[in-house]
Parts: structure tokens; sequence; C-alpha cells
């Protein structure tokens, strides 16, 4: 068959360890033969990302941008030991913190359902989203160990010079405290990049924090979505026939375990990062489980939710066989050929990548999978295959469909 056209490149982030080896094979076996494929790549290794400073993740990000469809591998962010293995001038940052700072983006994650993976909260029969705020809160707090008695108090200090005191406490001990802090700006985004995925994928949409506690802080966030969704996509949804609402975090904890799914819940960032794992794996596996990163002008990056599988990859450069999950990989791959198609209007493009995922699910439902579905999976006299031969059951799966 004649390969399917593209017009505009997307932007291609390699990763690290044994993502990058699935990386390959995928575009090898899956993407290539079919797609007359082009991309603008960079190289995200953890190598050339300290050859080159981290100047590479900047220029990915900045043609993401100028795209405005990117598709990334998992990446490493170093720790104490990373330093030492790779040999790095110092400890770079999460090549994700830094793409989503650039694009001023928002986080989606949502589960990849298949007949014999069963989700642990039963009646989760259609996938929930978590749409993270990926700006601000704890993750740019700064601490302090209080040795022992005395006061500690925000301060914020005007331009002009004028100061404004709010008392933190009073310590007649010693202890801790942390300040942490986020832009209006930031919120903004986050609330108009949710209200616009949940019109892109005809989902509801909520949105939860602790206001009844944090009257300022929180409270904020609640004010800001509101008067978003009231000015600018009130009319919208009620015409697709959308539902927004806002609740206590308490209640949507409550309301999401009773609830049957089909919807995008927001949550702030540390609320996202805990539930978006705490969903990957009620429902069956983190291995299963999309990312796309979603700016308020409509740039798209999709990648994996999960890591560079660190173990694998050490099996893998001693000539051991493994049985690594490409899938939440494939569908990194087939959102962003999905969003390309559609933005260049490219309907066959578009069209490969639902038949791509669907050969994903129709090889993991006939039996064959790789070893972390068949320890979970309730099918019956399943084929466990190793990393390579899943890749390519797939690949037989999809010619057949085609």
């Amino acid at each position: 068959m004649e390969k399917i056209k593209m017009t505009t490149p997307l932007v291609e982030m390699d990763g690290d360890e044994m993502t990058r080896v699935i990386w390959q094979m995928i575009k090898d076996e899956l993407i290539c033969p079919f797609v007359d494929l082009k991309s603008e790549y960079y190289d995200l290794g953890l190598e050339y990302r300290n050859k080159t400073n981290d100047q590479v993740t900047v220029d990915s990000a900045e043609a993401t941008k100028k795209y405005g469809v990117a598709v990334k591998c998992a990446t490493i962010t170093p720790n104490a030991a990373r330093m030492t293995e790779y040999n790095l001038k110092e400890m770079w940052k999460s090549p994700n913190g830094t793409i989503r700072a650039i694009l001023d983006g928002t986080v989606f994650r949502a589960p990849i359902l298949v007949k014999g993976i069963e989700p642990y909260v039963k009646n989760w029969v259609k996938p929930i989203t978590i749409a993270r705020h990926a700006y601000g809160d704890v993750y740019k707090g700064s601490e302090m160990k209080i040795p022992g008695p005395g006061k500690v108090e925000l301060v914020y200090t005007a331009q002009d010079g004028t100061e404004t005191r709010e008392l933190v406490h009073d310590f007649k001990g010693s202890g801790i405290v942390q300040g942490m802090h986020n832009l209006t700006a930031s919120i903004e985004s986050f609330a108009r990049s949710c209200f616009n995925f949940a019109i892109d994928t005809k989902q509801d949409l909520w949105f939860a924090t602790k206001d009844t506690i944090s009257k300022k802080y929180d409270h904020t966030f609640k004010d800001i979505f509101q008067e978003i969704y009231d000015t600018e996509y009130k009319a919208k949804f009620e015409e697709l026939g959308l539902e927004y609402f806002y609740t206590l975090i308490d209640d949507a904890v409550a309301r999401v375990i009773r609830s049957n799914g089909g919807y995008i819940w927001a949550c702030k960032n540390y609320d996202g990062d805990v539930m978006s794992d705490m969903l990957a794996t009620a429902y069956g596996s983190l291995s299963m489980m999309t990312s796309v990163l979603v700016s308020p002008k409509g740039v798209y990056e999709y990648e994996a939710a999960h890591g560079t599988v660190q173990r694998h990859y050490y099996k893998h450069l001693n000539g051991e066989e493994t049985s690594t999950n490409s899938i939440a990989t494939i569908f990194a791959w087939t959102g962003a050929m999905r969003k390309r198609g559609e933005l260049d209007n490219l309907p066959e493009l578009s069209a490969f990548a639902d038949k791509l995922e669907k050969a994903c699910i129709d090889t993991v439902e006939s039996g064959k999978m790789t070893k972390d579905l068949a320890l979970i999976t309730t099918l019956k006299d399943v084929t466990p295959l190793n990393t390579e031969d899943f890749i390519k059951a797939v690949r037989e799966t999809l010619e057949a469909s085609l």
C-alpha cells in the first residue's frame, strides 16, 4: 500500500533507557512502513541534554510552539545516583517540567481500557481523565527548618516599598515551615486548557480544591475557573450538553469512587500528581495510561504517563529478554498523529492512528500481551510475549485491518 503522506512535521522528542529502545521499534514496525513520517527530531536522552547544557529541551519546546504537535519519549530526571552514572555537569531539571513551563500547559492523563484488564473499582466502565495544573504550589515551595522559639511571617513588599504582613505561626519550640505560590496568569491558562479540552473531547468537567479551609489560595482557583466559565465557555458547554461544576476535593473523591467514569477531573498540582497515580493503578496498570500536555493556545505534546523502565533496560543491556509494555508509548504516537491529521485536514492520518490503537487493544484482547498484563488479566489461556514480539503481534493485527 502507498504510505500516508504528511504535510507538517511532528516534533519528535526521543528519550532514555528502555523506552528509547521501544521508541525505535515502534517507528520501525508500526509507523514508518505505513506513514511517510515527517518529524523534527530532538534527542532528549540524558547524555545529549548534558552535552547541550539542557538547551535541547528548550529547543524542542520552542519547536512544539511552532508546529503545534509533539510526541515525547519518557526521560530521566536525574538524582544523585544518575549524576555519577552519567557523569553529569549538574542535576538537570525534569524535561517535562521545563516543557510545561515553556508551553504554559496542563497535563491530561487517562487510562486505556482493555477487556480482561478490570478496574479495581468495578463501576468504572468509562475512563476518568485527570487534568493536572503544572505550575507552582509545593513544587516551587520555599522551606525552612525552625530551630526554636520565634515568629514566622509572610511578608509582601510592593514596588513602592510598602509592606503587608501575615503571621504564619508564633513558634514556642522547633518546627518546620513552607511558603508556596501560584500565578493568576497560570491559573487562567489552566482553566482555559481544561475548558477547551472538555469541548474537544465532549466530556463534562469537574474541578475541586479545598476552598473552605484555604479561603484565599484555593478560593482564588475556584473564582478564576468560575469567572472564565461564565464569560467565555458557558454558552458552548450548554450548546454541547456538557456540564461544568465545582466541588470540594473531599466530595470529589467520594463522587469519583461512586461514578461510572467518563469525565475530566481538574486538580491542582499536588492533587493531580497523586490522583493520576491512584487512578492509573485502580484502572489496572500505569503502563496503560496516556498523557497529553495541552496549552491554552492549542499546542499539544503527547507522551506515556510512565517512566523509562530502568530495570528492564539493564536487563536489555545484559542481553536478557524483556517483556516491556509499549502500549502507552504507541498511544503517544497515535495521539500525535491523530491531532496532526485533524489540524492539517488529513483524515487518512487520523484514521490510521485509530486503527493502530484498535490493533493494540485487539491484540491484548486476543490473549497476546506483555507479562505485566498477563499477571493481572482475567482472560484465560493468554500468551505472554517479549517486548519485540508484542510489537510485531500488533503489526500483524494492524496489517490485517488495513
